[in-house]
């Protein structure tokens, strides 16, 4: 049985309400109000593609059910200023950190929370924080240089 709720909750800075099942997951809510920037891949919360950040910490939008974003602050890649690149965006691009695409907003929105916590990050912190994303492309090296293009922005 497939009950329906109403749930609101802020959205990239705005109030929505949305009608959800108790089975559906925040990357569906999230594609209902056609955002598409969280993407499920693993199903499993391993991958870092369906990264959303509610209330402040990131989450698996995966396994993150519905009905528990009631009331949430909710944050996405798809949240900017202004129509323009964030720092860490324009560093993304300046060194070619993705290939596909696809794991890119996760990155991004790790990177973000890994700079507000530790604005000078070494390498290794680098690494351990962004471990729970997962790059099929293996640009790797490339990530690295973009979270530290992006503290050096973010500096000066």
């Amino acid at each position: 049985m497939n009950i329906q709720r109403t749930i609101e909750f802020t959205l990239n800075g705005r109030p929505v309400s949305a009608q959800v099942g108790n089975h559906q997951n925040l990357v569906e809510v999230l594609q209902d109000q056609g955002l598409f920037g969280a993407r499920e891949s693993c199903g499993q919360g391993l991958c870092g593609c369906c990264t959303v950040i509610v209330n402040g910490a990131a989450v698996s939008g995966c396994l993150t059910l519905a009905p528990l974003i009631d009331g949430a602050d909710v944050r996405t890649i798809e949240e900017s200023a202004d129509g323009k690149l964030d720092v860490v965006q324009q560093a993304f691009i300046e060194t070619g950190a993705f290939q596909c695409g696809f794991c890119t907003p996760g990155f991004v929105l790790m990177t973000r929370q890994l700079l507000d916590a530790h604005p000078d990050p070494t390498d290794e912190e680098i690494r351990h924080y962004l471990a729970g994303n997962l790059c099929r492309c293996a640009a790797y090296p490339e990530i690295i240089k973009a979270v530290r293009l992006a503290a050096a922005k973010r500096k000066g």
